[in-house]
């Protein structure tokens, strides 16, 4: 782990490790999921019942492969991983699920680890048929699951102060930013999924953090909470916090089932705007990310994005292990002045 890991924004994600998700029956019969050149498809797979998922920390660097975190609680602080491939299972009853295969290297380039992050649940009470390998599109997907994402119907605050629909919105439109005034649109993503697992979008009640109206964003999505008292003891009064750490089963949950639409709004620069009266981050292109905007964006993004290189914004992000409480979300409302 090198110093300037640091300051790089990192990503947690939940995986299983490929030893849990075996072959019951098939040419590979008894081995775990492995890389793209080790698969066979019509192999049939079965999750262990007692497979859990654990946290593995990523520090997304300038180029792939990425980085295990040196605070990840899985894999070994400071190997390289690599995102192999992208899978497809098919259960009996036609259901598709796709996972991706990550890949942790020792210092000889050898493989350490092999990990499994499913995009969306799987049943260890379900028999899982291989239909889909393709090293071509896990990069993509992943991109989409870190993807600050804002649903439709979301209320966005326009410099003129106007709320305007998230779906609504068209380049060039100027959006109020808390620290560079009004600010043109310069691309808007729009994607449409089954709200499962990875994707499944967390609700934050109208009220919850001084918002005028229930807010449903992306698990990863940033809230910047100005706090007037440190109650949370973060050390500084700007904080950036992840929705899904919010999340109380009450005032904050995750909503599965069914299908989402996902907003993605790209600025000059990585931005603080207002959605249903809070603040919260546009989209952030680094490393990751990028690989979910579309191709014919590529020529314009060295120019267009010079100032995501900055990572001012992050940080003020909150790690992780202040924000492992069930009232996190009533005391940053009482410590905004609520």
């Amino acid at each position: 782990m090198t110093d300037s890991d640091r300051n790089r924004p990192t990503q947690s994600i939940g995986v299983f490790r490929a030893e849990h998700l075996r072959v019951v029956n098939g040419a590979n019969q008894g081995d775990g999921l492995g890389p793209a050149d080790d698969l066979m498809l019509d192999d049939i797979y079965r999750l262990s019942p007692l497979a859990v998922q654990v946290p593995l920390g990523l520090v997304i660097q300038a180029e792939a492969p990425f980085r295990i975190a040196r605070d990840s609680q899985t894999g070994a602080a400071g190997a390289d991983i690599h995102l192999d491939c992208c899978v497809t299972f098919m259960s009996g009853d036609g259901q598709t699920t796709e996972c991706l295969v990550l890949v942790e290297t020792d210092s000889g380039g050898d493989i350490a680890s092999v990990y499994v992050l499913p995009l969306a649940p799987l049943d260890p009470r379900v028999d899982y048929a291989l239909v889909g390998i393709n090293p071509d599109t896990a990069l993509r997907k992943f991109a989409q699951v870190a993807c600050v994402s804002f649903t439709r119907g979301t209320m966005i605050t326009l410099a003129s102060g106007q709320q305007t629909p998230v779906e609504a919105l068209s380049v060039g439109d100027r959006v109020l930013t808390r620290d560079d005034g009004a600010q043109q649109v310069r691309w808007i993503g729009h994607t449409t999924t089954r709200a499962v697992g990875a994707f499944a979008p967390i609700l934050i009640r109208a009220g919850t953090l001084h918002n005028t109206g229930d807010l449903l964003v992306s698990p990863d999505h940033r809230l910047f909470i100005y706090q007037r008292t440190d109650k949370l003891g973060a050390g500084r009064a700007e904080l950036l916090v992840k929705a899904r750490h919010l999340v109380n089963g009450t005032t904050v949950t995750r909503l599965y089932g069914g299908f989402v639409d996902y907003f993605q709004m790209l600025f000059d620069h990585h931005q603080i705007i207002y959605a249903e009266g809070i603040a919260a981050e546009s989209m952030l292109v680094d490393t990751l990310t990028r690989a979910a905007l579309p191709e014919e964006l590529d020529d314009r993004l060295a120019a267009l994005l010079s100032g995501h290189s900055d990572g001012s914004l992050l940080e003020i992000e909150v790690q992780e292990s202040l924000l492992s409480r069930p009232d996190v979300a009533e005391l940053l409302r009482k410590s905004s002045g609520g």
